[in-house]
């Protein structure tokens, strides 16, 4: 299962480049996601993933933020 979900996100991300630079952090958010899943495991690193996403806004001035 954690396999499939890292290949989900290596899937996005070979498709994001034609949406342009969003995120505000290094490294983006879907890397973020790979490494904390990767890292600490699909419950964990999901969570982790989902807590970042939900700071990538417009007031958040974003940085350099590791898992």
């Amino acid at each position: 299962m954690k396999n499939l979900v890292l290949k989900a996100i290596r899937c996005y991300q070979g498709l994001s480049p034609f949406r342009g630079r969003h995120c505000r952090f290094i490294p983006t958010c879907s890397e973020y996601c790979y490494q904390a899943i990767f890292d600490h495991g699909i419950l964990r690193g999901s969570l982790m993933g989902l807590r970042r996403i939900l700071r990538c806004h417009p007031l958040n001035k974003g940085g350099v933020d590791l898992p």
